[in-house]
């Protein structure tokens, strides 16, 4: 399922996961293929990029309006359902639906075109410093629709005193035939209010605002999770026909000079890059897999995750919203350089996967920041322009939390003024022979004297590489575990120490494969710089980190 909870009582909701078809357009392999999915895993497709096709059959038990809803394919879908096309979609880490106005009881074809080739039609998916995987990635589901439907729900909240918050919730219903007589109520904690709509026709959506006064909650906190459960019901002339359900959390993200406050109160953030890959399923992990990863970043004394270095899968924000970890979510964007930065195609696609990032994620109370334009050229007055616009999409499309963007450009930045909180991916020690504390001294004073003055600052990238199983107890050369846990421990002793800085990500939680075209600067042709290898085995640096995170939790 997409989620960790059901989303609808009323609506019917089967899965299709499980064995696919899989056949390549080349024609000379098929075979069985487990959806969600890499086709990378499957032996002889490795290092296949270009399309291929996903097919299974699909029962309807009834007649009526279906809903197919994808959880991510990457990086391009073209659906079609019995020969015809119903949906086409591109960005692997971002949910699409298809929706099928209407289909007859009996068996029906499902197939799903994918592609993960490069070319002119792709800005965001490109030969990098990670992989793009092919297949059908998350998971996929079937709704038999009513006539009309809910198609969306977004909520935040706002405090009035303490246990109590005025709920901001905005519900959007679809209708698939003319349809009078419609009411909507909504259902929060102990909090209840309805709604009539307007008579819609055929294909019309309505947007419905309700606010609710909801009190004697308990706030969301780190590491102090707690989720309420919101509902709303469509009911055509007093009678049930469609629900959505979402868990939200109560709590405040504010930029109070150079702190971030969450329910009002300094948060000092301990965090991790992670990326969605693992040595045995790529991108494609299990909820299993997933909560792994957060109880080793746990373990490690963490409270916070970046989604380097696109948006994440909704189970994953599940998880980190039930544990009480704090995310920084960004949309997909890394490194990208002129001309294809500045090219239409490329502010097309990131404006999709800005709006639907947020359209998608923005009732997760773990989020409390969005991020863009992961080490691109800020330090170019076009670069300037293409950061505003971005930053304002994102304020508009939720203009309840901060916003910021992950900078190289060190000493010559000029977009700091753009963005609630000041974020510096940094590598002393490893890229650059310089102290940690005497770098980040220069680089702090001169990011205050270009526009990041009385704003927080996080160190958004930090660390150093290790090949897994290289010991070099006494030279304790490069690459080796050994110079990697005294890098770290350096760095983020450094950081932590420095109060101008509120919070720090570690460069980062595992090591992932990259693309070919970087084998020469990635030993095992792979980002060396987790703390835990592909397969979640950790190094020397796990026990450093730990070491200097577990010490800052206890002081604070």
């Amino acid at each position: 399922m997409l989620r960790l909870f059901d989303e609808h009582l009323l609506r019917t909701v089967r899965s299709l996961d499980g064995l696919w078809a899989l056949q390549r357009a080349d024609a000379q392999r098929a075979c069985p293929a487990l959806v969600p999915g890499v086709w990378e895993r499957i032996p002889g497709w490795a290092d296949y990029r270009g399309e291929a096709v996903y097919q299974r059959q699909v029962l309807v038990e009834a007649e009526g309006a279906q809903l197919i809803r994808f959880g991510g394919v990457s990086h391009t879908a073209r659906v079609e359902w019995d020969g015809q096309e119903i949906a086409s979609h591109y960005n692997a880490f971002t949910g699409f639906d298809a929706l099928i106005p209407w289909a007859d009881a009996g068996v029906h074809q499902l197939t799903v075109h994918v592609d993960n080739s490069y070319g002119e039609a792709s800005t965001l998916h490109v030969p990098n410093d990670y992989m793009t995987y092919g297949g059908i990635t998350r998971p996929v589901e079937i709704h038999r629709l009513p006539d009309c439907f809910i198609r969306g729900m977004a909520f935040h909240a706002v405090e009035r005193e303490a246990g109590c918050y005025t709920a901001y919730i905005r519900v959007t219903v679809e209708a698939l035939k003319d349809m009078r007589g419609l009411s909507l109520t909504v259902l929060l904690a102990d909090a209840m209010r309805d709604a009539e709509l307007n008579d819609l026709r055929a294909g019309e959506r309505q947007e419905v605002e309700i606010a609710l006064e909801v009190n004697g909650v308990q706030p969301w906190d780190v590491l102090s999770a707690s989720l309420y459960m919101l509902r709303a019901v469509l009911a055509r002339d007093g009678v049930p026909m469609d629900d959505l359900i979402d868990r939200v959390g109560f709590r405040t993200v504010e930029v109070s000079g150079q702190q971030i406050l969450l329910n009002h109160q300094p948060v000092k953030l301990r965090g991790f890059n992670r990326h969605e890959d693992h040595g045995l399923f790529g991108c494609a992990l299990g909820v299993d897999a997933m909560m792994q990863d957060l109880q080793l970043i746990l373990d490690m004394g963490g409270n916070s995750v970046r989604t380097s270095h696109y948006p994440n899968d909704p189970r994953f924000l599940d998880l980190c919203d039930e544990l009480g970890i704090l995310v920084w979510e960004e949309h997909h964007a890394r490194a990208i350089k002129a001309p294809v930065l500045f090219s239409d195609t490329f502010a097309r696609q990131i404006a999709q996967c800005n709006e639907e990032m947020i359209g998608q994620h923005v009732n997760h109370p773990c989020i409390y920041v969005w991020g863009v334009l992961n080490e691109c050229e800020s330090e170019t007055p076009e670069g300037r322009e293409l950061y505003a616009w971005n930053l304002a999409q994102l304020r508009e499309l939720d203009p309840t939390r901060p916003v910021t963007f992950a900078s190289c450009r060190h000493f010559n930045d000029i977009c700091l003024d753009l963005v609630d909180i000041v974020s510096w991916n940094i590598y002393p020690g490893w890229y650059l022979q310089e102290s940690p504390a005497d770098f980040l001294a220069r680089l702090l004073q001169w990011s205050d004297d270009h526009g990041g003055a009385e704003k927080p600052v996080i160190i958004s990238e930090i660390g150093a590489g290790a090949i897994p199983g290289y010991h070099d107890p006494f030279r304790r050369a490069k690459w080796s575990e050994e110079r990697q846990a005294d890098i770290l421990t350096d760095q983020l002793q450094a950081v932590l120490d420095n109060e101008r800085i509120t919070g720090v990500y570690v460069w980062q939680f595992a090591d992932v494969p990259v693309d070919e075209s970087w084998a020469f600067s990635r030993p095992r042709t792979m980002n060396n710089k987790g703390v835990v290898d592909e397969f979640r085995r950790p190094k020397l640096g796990y026990q450093a980190v730990k070491a200097v995170f577990t010490a800052e939790e206890e002081q604070t």
